[in-house]
Parts: C-alpha cells; structure tokens; sequence
C-alpha cells in the first residue's frame, strides 16, 4: 500500500530545476501528480538501466526529492546504485531525455540509459 511520504528534502538523489519543470508539463498533460520515479533493472547495454515513470504518491520505503514542488521518488532498493544522482532534462540536437548524472556507475553506454557498476 503506498503512504505518502515524508516532505523532509533528501540528500541522497535530486531532481534539476530543468527536469522539475518537464515533469511539471508531463503530469498536467496525463492530469497525474507531479511526482516522477527513477528505478534501476537489470539488462540494457552496460548490466543496469534507468527506467522512469509518473507515480500517483511515494511508497513507504521511498527515498523523496522536491524541486520546485516536483518530486522525484527512488526506491530502497535502487537508491544504492543510485545514491548522489542528479536527474536532468537535456535537449540536443540528437533528441530530448531525462539524463541521470551518477557517481556510482563506474561505466556507461552511449545512449546514455544503462550503466555499470
């Protein structure tokens, strides 16, 4: 069952102003909540890939993000290979995409969406 989560601001994940305001128009066109959540699965090219989704509310064990009255939602279990990430909005000529800045990868493929550890 989800339970809202805390609004205390973590330290360990963070969500740039760029990002926060994508999310922002995504949830008003889908008429979600604002709330986007970063997990990690196995596969993709480098042995780990990012996935992301608009959640409805936080879990219970959910490490919590705001910027901007955005939040970004990790699970505990994602959140140790993820841990000190920051999620950006990038648009370039090759396209736009959320991005993940992360210091525990020790590797990443070009596409940018998996990584490892």
């Amino acid at each position: 069952m989800a339970t809202q989560a805390s609004p205390t601001l973590s330290q360990d994940v963070s969500l740039s102003p760029a990002a926060a305001a994508r999310v922002a128009a995504i949830a008003v066109r889908q008429s979600k909540p604002a709330i986007l959540r970063l997990s990690v699965d196995g596969g993709g090219c480098s042995g780990f890939q990012y996935k992301f989704g608009l959640a409805d509310a936080p879990d219970g064990d959910d490490t919590v993000a705001e910027t901007n009255g955005v939040r970004l939602v990790v699970d505990s279990v994602s959140l140790d290979l993820v841990r000190g990430c920051v999620v950006d909005y990038v648009e370039s000529l090759g396209g736009a995409a959320f991005r993940v800045d992360n210091p525990q990868a020790a590797s990443g493929c070009g596409c940018g969406t998996s990584f490892a550890v």
